[in-house]
This record gives structure tokens, C-alpha cells and sequence, in this order.
């Protein structure tokens, strides 16, 4: 089980290092930057211990699809992104495909 609170763990902080890249201006600004390096650690450290048990291209597919996902969503919130309905058909096809990955597959270690 810490396996799958590591790889939450690295998908937050991916997202929220991915925030701070826009707030960083190219790195100009400092603390968004350190931010950006700060979570960016993190998300590769934890997914590196992630990968100790669950195969490398289920936690790479958990981890891009929830995290692509999440970042839309603080992209909406935080800096008026806009969605359409393709932009949304799209993102529910792809926490179905990791949904399909985890519950059907035999490859996804449980």
C-alpha cells in the first residue's frame, strides 16, 4: 500500500511543481522556481521508490494521467485556462484508460 502513497505523493508534487513553472517566469522570479526545483525532486524520489514494486509503465501511466488531469484543473482555477468539451471528453478518456490499467489488467501489480 505505501507503494501507491509514494506515487500520490510524487504525483502532487509534480503538479504542484508544474504550477510553480508558470509563476517562475522562465526563472526569474525565485521562490517559484525553487518550487519548481523543490517539487520536481520529490515527484522523481518518490517515484523512484514507486517503482521498487509497481512496473514502470503502469506507475508512468498513473502518474501522467492523474497528474495531467490535476494540473488542468489548477491550470482552470488558478490561471483561467479554459476547457472545452473536446478538452473534457479527452481528460475522462484518459482517467478511464488508468482506471482499465488498474482494475482489468493483469500487468498492474495489486
Amino acid at each position: 500500500m505505501n507503494n501507491w502513497l509514494f506515487l500520490s505523493v510524487a504525483i502532487v508534487a509534480e503538479v504542484v511543481a508544474t504550477s510553480a513553472l508558470k509563476a517562475s517566469d522562465g526563472f526569474s522570479n525565485p521562490w517559484p522556481s525553487l518550487l519548481v526545483v523543490a517539487g520536481y525532486g520529490a515527484a522523481f524520489f518518490f517515484l523512484s521508490l514507486t517503482l521498487r514494486t509497481i512496473p514502470v509503465g503502469i506507475a508512468y501511466a498513473v502518474w501522467s494521467g492523474v497528474g495531467l488531469v490535476l494540473i488542468t484543473l489548477v491550470a482552470w482555477l488558478l490561471y483561467g485556462q479554459r476547457l472545452d468539451a473536446a478538452a473534457i471528453v479527452g481528460m475522462l478518456l484518459i482517467v478511464a484508460g488508468v482506471v482499465v490499467l488498474n482494475v482489468f489488467s493483469k500487468a498492474s501489480a495489486h
